[in-house]
């Protein structure tokens, strides 16, 4: 009795010491038997993952993300073209994504190429029904591009060819770099579409001489492009030529032609990704060197040669005389008067000389769109 008083008074209690005793068996037990459990399942897990891999394992779960109604993994998205031209891409970011070239030849797809009509304008067409007419029954096989001033507002209704065909544009300036900047400007979206395989530059004031059928077989079966490239050693010609142009262009090497072309594929890639010669026609071709008769020419000689046919398909006036070529009024059209023009010349088509040489013409004013409409059945058979 007077020890467990003295145990209690010392603030010892025996009773403890046999508890910590049993504590730390029962945990061991527990860690043991987690520890088991764990080994188990690892073993479990590792046997899956061998028998069914990662995905086996995994299947069940599901991701998250999902794509975008209308958008496709496939390879349409690559090949469909864009529907809608009115894109935000600055034009150094338009150029870099257009010169995207694959490099396989052989398509994976069924590809009908097409023609691109690439109309550089002020504003309005006023010669649009004429066209209508032309393009009608001819779908898929062409693309439309205009470039008009920034400040037109696009007025063709949804049934028309040319509803929504317009691109951004910005302001140009006759006989300056602008108005290059806008042809490669409609190349560029052009190319976006990877079906178009030619390019044809127009104004508002053409007109085409015949049928959809005939121009796309004449442009299609040619070995060349059409683009005027010529050597005038005469004061508008060479006399245009700046010596700081060298080295990248030699006076030999200078050329002269119209602005009105048309150019394959791989003609067009070569304008728009053109960063050697751009710099030196935007700093020493300036009026009185108009820039848009000789850059494309010049740059295109050099490039590509063997791959012009060194003259226009379309027809310019220029027996008036003065800066600009002559203007048709709507006295001028008749039957007579556009079978005169389609056959006024002789060229060589693949070696062979024809009279078949001009497949549009300019400049139409607006006032010839009545008659041009009515003798269309007769010369133009549309």
């Amino acid at each position: 009795m007077q020890t467990r008083v003295m145990s209690l008074e010392e603030g010892k209690d025996p009773s403890p010491v046999i508890r910590t005793r049993v504590l730390p068996v029962r945990l061991l037990l527990i860690l043991f038997m987690f520890l088991i459990l764990c080994a188990l399942f690892s073993f479990i897990s590792l046997s899956t993952f061998k028998r069914y891999g990662f995905d086996g394992m995994v299947g069940v779960v599901k991701p998250s993300y999902q794509p975008c109604i209308g958008e496709s993994s496939g390879l349409d998205r690559w090949i469909r073209p864009p529907s809608n031209l009115m894109h935000t891409m600055s034009d150094e970011e338009l150029f870099w994504r257009a010169t995207l070239v694959p490099r396989i030849r052989k398509y994976p797809f069924n590809r009908t190429p097409k023609i691109a009509f690439m109309f550089l304008t002020k504003g309005p067409l006023p010669l649009a029904p004429l066209w209508e007419r032309f393009f009608k029954g001819h779908e898929g096989r062409y693309s439309i591009y205009i470039h008009s001033l920034p400040s037109y507002d696009e007025e063709f209704p949804p049934t028309s060819v040319f509803y929504r065909r317009n691109i951004p544009s910005q302001l140009t300036q006759w006989g300056t770099m602008s108005l290059c900047d806008a042809e490669r400007r409609l190349l560029a979206n052009a190319l976006l579409d990877i079906s178009n395989e030619r390019f044809i530059l127009l104004s508002e004031s053409c007109i085409p001489l015949y049928k959809f059928s005939f121009i796309q077989n004449y442009i299609t079966n040619s070995k060349y492009s059409f683009i005027g490239a010529f050597d005038d050693v005469g004061p508008f010609g060479r006399g245009r030529y700046d010596e700081n142009m060298a080295p990248e262009v030699n006076i030999t090497e200078w050329r002269k032609g119209s602005q009105w072309f048309e150019i394959n594929r791989r003609l067009a890639i070569n304008i728009v990704e053109d960063t050697i010669f751009y710099p030196k026609f935007e700093a020493f071709c300036k009026p009185n060197c108009y820039v848009d008769e000789h850059y494309f020419p010049t740059m295109l000689t050099i490039r590509a040669a063997n791959l012009l046919a060194n003259r226009s398909i379309t027809l310019v006036d220029w027996s008036r005389g003065g800066s600009h070529p002559a203007t048709f009024g709507k006295g001028d059209v008749t039957v007579d008067f556009l079978k005169k023009i389609r056959e006024k010349t002789t060229c060589t088509y693949n070696g062979r000389n024809t009279t078949v040489c001009y497949l549009f013409a300019r400049k139409f004013a607006p006032s010839t769109l009545e008659p041009l409409l009515e003798v269309a059945p007769k010369v133009f058979d549309f």
